[in-house]
């Protein structure tokens, strides 16, 4: 076997393993957890358990969102913005109906838009709710919590401009109130303030929790993280729904939680893969970041713990919390980051291990976007660049392999003159290498730099919410997904639906672009002539079309970045390799494979 193709089929199928061992093998090797369901005998539950208190400090008590069960009759206020609509619950003061008015759940523009958060009582129970932990001389009945039935003093509808005000007092002289705004996008800003107008101190802790109710429908892949994120003291950190159950139940607590103390910045909430619900603390104040689990209703809590208050007679105080609940787009995200101060924001989005990659490359298609209005003639601008970005390292390669092309016939000489002798032939085999100044090795270096590049364009593609029901020409109406054409149907010219993506159907049925990047890769191939190893000649032969079967389960985005890679690879190496003397014969190669069909030799048979 020649060294150039040694190094095509070693770095090929690098590439391939690393994405399908990603993309396939994770959910095979290490499938979704899902936890049990509780046991019919258990009875203590958090819709019944008040919050535990200590003396001291009433912010490393247990808070649990799910005391919350409303009454259908509950009163509510309307949210409408330009992209959010639902309402906010009296009871807790809940924001938990919520939609998102530029988001469709399926690419027909008149299906329901998408549903982010929903009421205990609905499907998959989501919210945020708000209250305080009650210290020294108080009761838990005396501080509102997700039970508390808030007043409206001001405000009938929350709008981008127009908050609202709750109010709610106890018979101890505390006046709490509650102010609730939303911008534009989807923060919202909560103000939680507290007048003693009593005649004793009041020592009180304000909290933010978001909760959810049960595991939500997963992507069921491991490219896009689905769970819970936070930042703390300028450390990320994310844990996936199978790890909340191996949280530690800490001495005092009642459920089990993982904390962690922050001074300077931060924030905690949930992922998914196009949207997240995350709590954000005042920044550079101290608060606690807390993830916790109740295991007796399956529910999943990110919480934000503020430090205790300790409000005089006469005196008042308050704490501001911010809701991010919405999409997670890129401009929105990064405007609160850059211009609103929340540290590392950004990182929110899901960039993978090789985001030094991943954020360079979504800037630049994001950019490329924006210039050109499509984003599939945006991702093919995007591979140009690229390919011009690593053009000189393609450059030595190719003329690295057309000086191998040079050396075929002394190479041939050397072998039939060290016979047998392997270890005499690879002596003199690195010396001709070091006579011609040859590296052997250089063919396949800019194929090897290609697979971190391709990882960081597949997270961006599988995982960014600009390329979700993104547009291309044609049946290709979403480069996130497959395409959607199939031979089953020819195409479209039978009557008939094609399979659904995902099916083993839809897989063996491939749609047209997936035909086009395995006779890309075909065409590729034919740029040198076929080995003379039968093995070899077997493995180039179905090379490219296990590779089409393979590649049709991708996002169409994807394929059309590797067809478009492969159309631009081929004229470079054409041309590099005629420059230098060796003009590769393209049409007598697909001849000469055409006339000697693959034949492996069977050696084991005797003359």
């Amino acid at each position: 076997m020649d060294d150039q193709n040694k190094n095509l089929i070693l770095a090929t199928a690098l590439s391939f393993l690393v994405i399908l061992a990603w993309f396939v093998g994770g959910p095979m090797l290490f499938p979704q957890w899902f936890p049990e369901e509780p046991a019919a005998e258990q009875t203590a539950t958090p819709e019944t358990a008040a919050p535990a208190t200590t003396a001291e400090a009433p912010a490393d008590a247990t808070a649990t969102a799910a005391a919350a069960q409303p009454a259908p009759e509950a009163p509510r206020l309307t949210i409408d913005t330009p992209k959010l609509s639902g309402s906010l619950s009296l009871t807790g003061g809940r924001i938990d109906d919520l939609s998102l008015k530029t988001y469709r759940e399926t690419k027909d523009p008149g299906s329901a838009e998408v549903r982010l958060l929903s009421p205990v009582g609905k499907d998959h129970p989501y919210y945020a709710v708000f209250g305080w932990l009650a210290g020294n001389g108080l009761d838990p009945a005396d501080v509102p919590d997700a039970k508390t039935q808030w007043s409206v003093t001001a405000g009938t509808v929350l709008a981008s401009g127009q908050p609202v005000t709750l109010q709610w007092q106890n018979t101890k002289g505390l006046t709490f109130t509650r102010t609730l705004a939303v911008d534009e996008d989807f923060m919202f800003t909560v103000t939680d303030k507290v007048e003693n107008k009593g005649t004793a101190e009041a020592r009180l802790a304000p909290y933010g929790i978001v909760a959810r109710h049960g595991l939500p429908k997963l992507q069921g892949t491991y490219v896009v993280h689905e769970g819970l994120i936070r930042r703390t003291d300028g450390t990320f950190g994310e844990v996936k729904y199978s790890k909340f159950a191996d949280f530690d139940l800490a001495e005092g607590e009642t459920l089990p939680a993982e904390k962690v103390d922050a001074t300077t910045d931060g924030w905690i909430g949930f992922s998914d893969h196009y949207w997240m619900t995350t709590l954000v603390p005042e920044q550079g104040k101290p608060w606690k970041s807390v993830a916790r689990y109740v295991p007796q209703n399956d529910i999943y809590q990110a919480e934000v713990h503020h430090d205790v208050m300790a409000v005089a007679p006469g005196a008042s105080a308050e704490v501001t919390t911010q809701l991010y609940a919405g999409a997670k787009e890129w401009d929105t995200i990064r405007a609160y980051q850059n211009e609103a101060g929340i540290a590392g924001f950004i990182d929110s989005i899901d960039w993978g291990w090789f985001y030094f990659f991943t954020k360079p490359i979504f800037w630049l298609l994001h950019q490329l976007h924006g210039l050109i209005g499509n984003m599939g003639l945006a991702i093919m601008a995007l591979t140009l660049v690229l390919k011009v970005l690593v053009l000189p390292l393609a450059y030595k390669s190719y003329v690295s392999m057309a000086r191998m092309k040079e050396l075929q016939p002394e190479m041939e000489a050397l072998k039939e003159r060290a016979g047998e002798d392997k270890q005499k032939l690879q002596k003199e085999m690195m010396q001709l290498y070091k006579d011609k100044k040859v590296n052997p090795a250089a063919g396949c270096l800019p194929i090897l730099i290609q697979i971190p590049i391709f990882y960081a364009l597949f997270k961006v593609i599988s995982n960014t919410l600009e390329l979700r029901h993104a547009a291309f020409f044609g049946w290709l109406d979403d480069l996130s997904g497959p395409d959607s054409s199939s031979l089953y149907n020819i195409f479209g010219l039978m009557p008939w639906d094609a399979p659904a993506a995902g099916t083993l159907t839809h897989m063996i049925f491939i749609g047209i672009v997936p035909i086009i990047l395995g006779i890309t890769m075909w065409l590729q191939q034919k740029l040198n002539p076929a080995p003379a190893d039968p093995v070899q000649q077997q493995i180039f032969a179905w090379m490219p079309w296990v590779f089409m079967f393979m590649m049709s389960t991708f996002a169409s985005g994807l394929i059309i970045y590797w067809i478009t890679n492969n159309t631009i690879t081929f004229v470079q190496q054409y041309l590099i390799m005629a420059s230098h003397g060796h003009r590769p014969d393209i049409f007598g190669n697909i001849k000469a494979s055409v006339k000697k069909p693959v034949v492996v030799a069977d050696k084991s048979r005797k003359k």
